[in-house]
């Protein structure tokens, strides 16, 4: 009993260390009702009221709380109604208010930076998880309309800019900075760069940067810096605080989509610039009576715990009219990783089964007849065809990429690491790590379903000529 009022009588959550926060919390909760009731009809009417304002008491773990370390810059990523508003405005709190109202906090000019003002005050400042919100009454800061900006009873001001006006970033400096939705910003270098350069007060200014992840090279920058540390989390952390039936609906609306990835599960979905495809441009396709199916397979070079990845795919088309109408679909990207060649090679020929696919076709620049000999131990009747790669990765994927743009190829839900795969494939090679097993074995199906028979049925007309 004496722990937990130690822990919350007259502390501010910005003296209050994680530890401290975690063992009261673990104590309370641990508590039967009886004993729980006791144990606050034991708190003073000061540990009392502080408790619903003791932030790291309610916080969601893994993205609300400020990181261990020494950081310059703090990301929080995370879908839509995660808490990251939340976060940034209790951070601001944190480090603005002192042990008593009128005490100094570490920090005393802040800069709010949004998209627009009205963004910042609507959000930032007034909205349900805004910093007027989070504020305890003794420590409120009063909001001076015609100043745009917050006073907080201990002299510290937090002053809102647009990230549409950059240029009055320049001239005011700052010992810290909360920095809200990023990735959508239309000035968002020139507006980041004149921040950096306010950012010069103090012993070591940092920064809050909330945002939904989209692909921004500006974000995607900011997140490769030594100084930067990223804490992320989905939709669903916060569900006590959301609607069911939103949850609900959104989850089964865009799971396993793009979007959802992006503004539900908090994902940063990656497009290299000069990229072959892009994740927007991916469309979503429902299964149905194909004309034909074949499952790709890209062997690894490697063997043992430590092999490379083996690519197996699985996509069917559908062949009403000429090759210039026909459609594909990917259904499954049934990759492995680390598994042994008769791995594999099983592997590959129970999705060819599954799927009642009509051919498995195979590259064998690598493996050569070794690679048919292990589809042939496992079923020696499964109709095959061998390819070898003639030109390189990219000159093949052009042509099945072409197809995507005109909206010929699309994909069933679940295939984020393929995709991912995709777009880090560009005109200049591969920019991911490792080899884009996947996306071969993709090409491979697809060439065999659509590029192949189209110069088949075309070659017979150009000879016409």
């Amino acid at each position: 009993m004496e722990n937990v009022k130690n822990k919350a009588a007259g502390k501010p959550h910005s003296t209050l260390t994680q530890q401290d926060a975690r063992s009261v919390i673990d104590y309370l909760s641990g508590l039967k009702p009886n004993a729980l009731n006791e144990a606050l009809d034991g708190l003073s009417d000061n540990a009392l009221v502080s408790l619903p304002w003791l932030f790291e008491l309610w916080a969601l773990e893994g993205h609300q709380l400020p990181p261990e370390g020494d950081w310059t810059t703090w990301v929080i990523l995370g879908g839509r109604g995660a808490g990251k508003t939340r976060a940034g405005a209790e951070w601001v709190r944190a480090q603005v208010e002192g042990a008593r109202p009128q005490d100094k906090g570490r920090c005393r000019r802040v800069a709010l930076v949004g998209e627009t003002i009205e963004q910042c005050r609507e959000v930032m400042v007034f909205g349900e998880s805004g910093i007027l919100a989070c504020s305890p009454p003794d420590r409120r800061p009063k909001w001076e309309a015609t100043r745009r900006r917050l006073l907080w009873p201990n002299g510290a001001v937090a002053e809102l800019y647009s990230a549409f006006d950059p240029e009055r970033l320049r001239g005011p400096q700052f010992d810290a900075a909360w920095v809200d939705e990023l990735a959508k910003w239309k000035k968002g270098r020139e507006a980041w760069d004149m921040l950096q350069f306010a950012l010069r007060l103090g012993e070591s200014p940092r920064q809050v940067v909330t945002t939904t992840p989209k692909n921004n090279p500006l974000l995607r920058e900011i997140l490769d810096e030594v100084t930067t540390i990223k804490t992320s989390a989905a939709t669903s952390v916060n569900r006590a605080n959301l609607a069911a039936s939103f949850l609900r609906y959104v989850t089964a609306k865009y799971k396993d989509t793009r979007l959802g990835r992006q503004e539900l599960e908090g994902e940063l979905l990656m497009s290299e610039e000069g990229a072959l495809w892009r994740h927007e441009d991916i469309k979503r396709g429902e299964s149905g009576d194909f004309s034909r199916i074949v499952v790709a397979v890209d062997p690894p070079v490697t063997s043992g715990a430590k092999a490379d990845r083996c690519g197996i795919v699985v996509a069917g088309v559908f062949t009403d009219g000429p090759p210039v109408n026909w459609r594909a679909v990917v259904l499954k990207d049934a990759s492995v990783q680390g598994a042994s060649p008769q791995g594999w090679a099983a592997r590959a020929v129970e999705v060819f089964h599954s799927f009642k696919a009509d051919r498995l076709v195979a590259e064998v620049n690598q493996g050569g007849e070794l690679v048919e000999s292990l589809i042939r131990q496992i079923d020696p009747l499964v109709p095959y065809r061998a390819v070898r790669a003639s030109r390189g990765k990219i000159a093949r994927a052009e042509p099945v990429a072409a197809l995507y743009e005109q909206g010929r190829v699309a994909h069933l839900p679940g295939m984020a690491a393929l995709e991912d795969q995709m777009c880090l494939m560009t005109g200049a090679g591969f920019k991911g790590a490792g080899s884009p097993d996947r996306v071969d074995a993709l090409v491979w199906a697809i060439t065999d379903l659509m590029i192949d028979p189209a110069a088949r049925f075309l070659a017979p007309r150009v000879r016409g000529l």
